[in-house]
């Protein structure tokens, strides 16, 4: 459906969702996504997607997150404008409904992914017309939802619910994760921060550094007494909202830690390169992260991975000469 080799698509990021990383992905043979939020404007997000081109002639997606805000919204209309005006062929939404946009969308002919935390997400954004689910486990960086769902159950229910392909997102960092994914019903995988520690990246080393360090443990869910949960790398300042929340307690307001969470102070943390600066997103994938290989190397370590966790350990344990340890 989408021409791509094989079915690893890279997440729509905030931040590091940039050209450069996206065609690396594309290149690699899978599936680059570009944020065209990151461009700063509608008309810079041209400016991006047109650049994307020059750096890879395979197929490739933009991404269109859509979410509340507290002052003026950003220009989304104007976003999805561009994206169909430059003839993107692949778009991923996420965030709020996307009803009025996959519609837009679908009558310019766009591929169009959506990405849900629960099924009966999923369900309305079939309902929408969206062509491919991006199931997302609370494994994930970023926002997971309130519903607390990981990918062992809600990639076994999407199987069983949806009509529409699917992929696993959230926790996905290695091939024996591909081939659980491709198990339990999925036609593909999402990486998100798996991809943030890659030489292409365009993440300060520190962060990487920190990444290689981390156990799976050292991610914190944030702001979940404002059901607005984020899945931050674990660092002075995330620990400085967590306590924050914990103190305030039912009295806990957003306006306690916007001066820490704000993304103007992450932005100034990655280029100081201070990976304890500010609010950096990261799903518990860290805890299985232990090098910074190029784009190129990452996708061919996770197919080789793949390939030997479905012909070799699965092959074997259904032979009829075979025995499983249990």
């Amino acid at each position: 459906m989408l021409g791509i080799e094989y079915p690893i698509i890279m997440g729509g990021m905030t931040g590091v969702g940039t050209p450069e990383l996206a065609a690396a992905v594309s290149n690699a043979g899978g599936l680059g996504i570009l944020a065209i939020h990151n461009a700063g404007s509608p008309e810079e997000g041209r400016k991006w997607i047109r650049r994307l081109r020059t750096l890879t002639s395979k197929p490739f997606g933009v991404n269109l997150t859509i979410l509340p805000s507290m002052g003026k919204p950003p220009p989304y209309d104007e976003y999805a404008s561009v994206i169909i005006e430059e003839k993107v062929k692949i778009v991923e939404t996420a965030g709020s409904s996307p009803k009025k946009f996959i519609q837009r969308f679908k009558e310019a002919g766009l591929i169009t992914i959506h990405k849900c935390v629960a099924i009966r997400h999923a369900l309305s954004a079939e309902r929408y017309g969206v062509d491919i689910i991006s199931l997302d486990g609370m494994e994930c960086a970023g926002h997971p939802g309130e519903e607390d769902i990981g990918n062992f159950v809600l990639q076994a229910k999407g199987a069983l619910a949806l009509s529409k392909p699917y992929i696993c997102s959230g926790g996905v960092g290695t091939g024996s994760q591909i081939a659980a994914a491709l198990a339990l019903g999925a036609d593909g995988v999402n990486c998100g921060t798996r991809f943030c520690a890659t030489k292409e990246c365009n993440w300060p080393a520190s962060f990487k550094t920190r990444m290689v360090q981390a156990s799976e443990t050292d991610t914190v869910l944030m702001l979940r007494r404002l059901r607005n949960t984020c899945r931050v790398f674990r660092n002075d300042v995330a620990e400085e909202v967590e306590a924050i929340e914990s103190e305030k307690g039912e009295d806990f307001d957003f306006s306690d830690v916007a001066h820490l969470v704000n993304g103007k102070r992450g932005r100034e943390a990655e280029r100081r390169c201070d990976a304890d600066g500010g609010i950096w997103s990261a799903g518990q994938v860290v805890g299985l992260i232990d090098t910074i290989p190029s784009v190129q190397e990452l996708m061919d370590t996770l197919v080789k991975e793949t390939e030997e966790a479905v012909c070799s350990r699965l092959a074997s344990l259904v032979s009829p000469t075979s025995r499983s340890r249990l």
